[in-house]
């Protein structure tokens, strides 16, 4: 045997002879970590597995009261989206539920629907400004000029992305208080705003002409 092949068994032999200490030091410890990380990723993946079906469950479920509005059967619908409880369809149903109640009439329950949406910190920001809005389009009709100004006041800023929704508002309860040169005011100022939706804006043009003829009887 060349020393080179001496060298090279003896350093074999040290280099076993050193894992068998670390392993008997540290083996316990390995295999157990081994054990601890397979059993977490596998607890994740069910996690992630869980939380899919979770996800399509109340998926369908939304989509399927979706469409019972859709055929008009809100009663049914307004069921359905109670059942959701999913944290991201949940905060969609309830808005679609505060919808429903609106379309079946019952405005009251709708705004309660709406204003407790827009006070749950929980619910994320655009969905709670959006059920701001929904409510005081459902009191439009009803509610006195100064409630509904109260409910809209926060949006009508030039950098508020709801403030041509809130303009609107502002001009129908205006219309019905019969504050014409108010209503005027609102238009122009509608009519003004290069970001006003094609929506808005055609509503506010048809309320401009609604509102010569009895501008000129001031």
């Amino acid at each position: 045997m060349s020393d080179e092949s001496l060298f090279r068994e003896v350093d074999e032999e040290v280099r076993q002879e050193q894992f068998k200490k670390l392993w008997d030091r540290y083996g316990t410890a390995f295999t157990v970590l081994c054990v601890a990380v397979v059993v977490a990723v596998a607890g994740i993946k069910g996690w992630q597995y869980w939380q899919l079906k979770q996800a399509e469950t109340a998926g369908d479920a939304f989509f399927d009261a979706v469409k019972l509005s859709g055929t008009g059967k809100e009663e049914d619908a307004i069921k359905t989206f109670s059942t959701i409880s999913h944290a991201g369809y949940a905060q969609l149903a309830r808005l679609r539920e505060a919808a429903g109640l609106a379309a079946s009439g019952k405005t009251d329950d709708a705004v309660k629907a709406y204003d407790a949406i827009a006070a749950d910190a929980a619910v994320d920001t655009p969905l709670r400004e959006l059920a701001k809005v929904r409510a005081a389009y459902a009191l439009a009709d009803t509610a006195k000029p100064e409630d509904l100004a109260a409910r809209v006041k926060d949006m009508e800023s030039p950098d508020n992305v709801w403030r041509h929704a809130a303009r609107e508002i502002t001009l129908l309860s205006q219309w019905r208080a019969a504050d014409y040169a108010s209503a005027d005011k609102t238009v122009q100022a509608i009519l003004a705003d290069a970001e006003t939706p094609a929506g808005i804006r055609q509503h506010a043009i048809t309320f401009s002409e609604l509102l010569v003829p009895l501008l000129d009887k001031k």
